[in-house]
């Protein structure tokens, strides 16, 4: 049983940084691609970044320029560094695998993500 345990959410004010961490108990990361996916209230989960096992990056355009996903050489974490913080940006960001390498599209649809972690929070404030 795969388990994913996310970190460093809190409340911060606009303009401001936030460094969210996954780590894959057991595990390292060797699957196809590992993404952070977010929800607002009343809002659908979206994916706001994901990075291949080539390291190859997906950024949805409002996070362009402010948010980066990173892994460490080991694979046993990733990271998205958020800069620049908005408001918008508030929600509960989710780390998710999707394990298989036969999956097409790029990056992963939602569907596709295989395993979940709990979520962390990140409160924007203006």
């Amino acid at each position: 049983q795969v388990q994913l345990v996310e970190s460093g959410g809190g409340l911060v004010q606009a303009g401001g940084s936030l460094r969210l961490s996954c780590a894959a108990s057991g595990r390292t990361f060797t699957d196809y691609a590992t993404g952070w996916i977010r929800q607002a209230p009343g809002k659908e989960r979206e994916v706001v970044a994901a990075i291949r096992w080539n390291g190859i990056t997906y950024y949805k355009d409002s996070v362009k320029g402010r948010f980066t996903i990173s892994r460490d050489n080991a694979k046993t974490t990733v990271y998205l560094q958020m800069n620049s913080l908005k408001p918008e940006d508030t929600a509960v960001y989710y780390c998710a695998i999707c394990s298989r390498y036969d999956i097409a599209a790029w990056p992963p649809r939602l569907q596709d993500y295989d395993y979940w972690g709990q979520g962390t929070q990140v409160t924007v404030s203006s």
